[in-house]
């Protein structure tokens, strides 16, 4: 690996960092304010910054081990693994998000007023567009389909925030109780769809590895053949 590349993927790691300490943050915010506000919308952000954070330490995993110049064949293992922790746990996510939000719709709770809630979302609608446009631009720099994947996916979570945003509004400024678990299941699809597309990509990746092999011991039987052929020739 040549001196640049090596520096620009050290340089999206650090982004990747900064990723995790502010999802980190995110989590501790949301999730007290969430459960002392009685706000599903904001329990289920929470939730699925846990999963963020997750993505973004299983990025500084595998961008770490590239600058270390671990094999392919180890990238690849350790992309499935990520992969395949990150659907489990959108999964999870999911199920989560769905019984917190009908819980609260069927008995009707309304979620009381919490600013420290209101401004982690404000703050995360600065920082996440920063953290996103990081990622895509050292993912562009190093060709990396990963971290312009997870830039992708920080914006999505802005979409997340005002959708949040508005849901607690309107329970507030409007009286709209059922504006907070609604809110909380606009986010369910996006998870679902991250569930679906990180374990279809994992098993993409066991698949390869499964060909790869394959072609490997080919090529192993080839070689074999061939200088059988050629042993006997010469005699």
């Amino acid at each position: 690996m040549d001196q640049n590349r090596a520096d620009l993927i050290r340089k999206g790691r650090n982004v990747e960092i900064a990723s995790l300490v502010y999802n980190s943050a995110e989590v501790a915010i949301s999730l007290t304010a969430g459960f002392m506000a009685g706000s599903s919308a904001l329990i289920s952000w929470g939730v699925d910054s846990i999963v963020e954070g997750n993505s973004a330490a299983f990025m500084i995993w595998r961008l770490h081990g590239e600058t270390k110049g671990i094999s392919e064949r180890e990238l690849q293992k350790r992309k499935k693994i990520a992969l395949g922790v990150l659907s489990t746990a959108f999964t999870f996510a999911v199920l989560f998000i769905l019984y917190e939000a009908i819980s609260k719709l069927i008995s009707q709770e309304t979620a009381s007023m919490s600013w420290w809630g209101i401004g982690i979302l404000l703050v995360s609608l600065v920082v996440n567009p920063m953290l996103a446009w990081g990622k895509y631009h050292y993912g562009k720099k190093t060709d990396s389909a990963t971290l312009k994947y997870d830039a992708i996916d920080t914006m999505i979570c802005e979409y997340q925030t005002i959708v949040v945003l508005i849901g607690i509004g309107l329970v507030q400024w409007q009286g709209w109780w059922w504006a907070d678990p609604v809110a909380a299941l606009l986010i369910v699809p996006y998870v679902a769809w991250e569930a679906f597309n990180a374990g279809r990509d994992a098993w993409n990746v066991q698949s390869d590895d499964a060909n790869n092999a394959k072609a490997e011991n080919n090529r192993d039987e080839v070689d074999e053949t061939t200088a059988t052929a050629r042993k006997n020739s010469d005699s």
